[in-house]
């Protein structure tokens, strides 16, 4: 049988994984989710003329490891060849940036710098960046903490040369402070993908439709910037 985009919801619900970690993503403003994924979610939602209902995480580590517990109907995360063995993905929606944030004083410059002996770097467990570093970090030590947020705060309270993040989260936490630097360069590029639980989901090809169109008509553009 063919699968269509309406088995996505359940009982006139559609239970949508929201990662507020991801900064570049998701916005809160005055109580109110914005960014470019919950734009997608209650353009899904309105879709399949179902109620939204947000299952709100603090990072992409925690929306990953509920795949398996039926906690949401579709999420949000970064495409990598390890998720896929327990969810599905549709194309790239967008692509983000992961770098690094340093103390002022820190000697490190650039991105390349970072992965030398003695430096120890601060990630977010379970983050796309993460399993970026896990891999190809050869010298540099690598620490773990929760979510972005919570790395971020250790940081500021002394834990680690660096610290990795999505560039617009890090620029959130640390720009405005002139204690810190982000660096130029790109730790790793990102693609976020729309996410259905299990491999192999047959829903994912009518949820890929739906996000090609989204790109074509220029929603994801205009989600990611208002003022265009």
């Amino acid at each position: 049988m063919t699968a269509n985009l309406a088995d996505i919801a359940k009982d006139g619900v559609l239970r949508v994984a929201i990662n507020t970690g991801n900064r570049a993503l998701v916005q809160t403003e005055g109580g109110t989710l914005t960014g470019v994924s919950p734009a997608l979610a209650r353009r899904l939602a309105a879709a399949l003329n179902v109620t939204l209902e947000p299952v709100i995480y603090s990072g992409a580590g925690k929306v990953f490891a509920d795949a398996e517990r039926d906690v949401w109907d579709v999420a949000f995360l970064a495409i990598d060849a390890t998720r896929a063995r327990k969810v599905s993905f549709t194309r790239p929606y967008h692509v983000i940036e992961a770098t690094y944030a340093v103390r002022a004083a820190s000697p490190i410059q650039d991105v390349v710098d970072v992965d030398q002996a003695g430096t120890q770097v601060l990630t977010s467990t379970g983050s796309a960046y993460d399993m970026h570093l896990s891999a190809n970090l050869h010298h540099a030590d690598l620490a773990h903490s929760g979510t972005p947020p919570e790395s971020f705060a250790e940081f500021r309270d002394g834990r680690g040369d660096a610290v990795a993040g999505v560039r617009a989260s890090l620029h959130r936490a640390f720009g405005a402070d002139d204690a810190f630097r982000i660096l130029p360069g790109v730790l790793t590029r990102v693609s976020q993908a729309m996410v259905l639980p299990g491999p192999d989901n047959a829903t994912i090809e009518p949820l890929d439709s739906f996000v090609g169109a989204a790109i074509d008509e220029g929603f994801v553009a205009q989600a990611l910037d208002p003022r265009e």
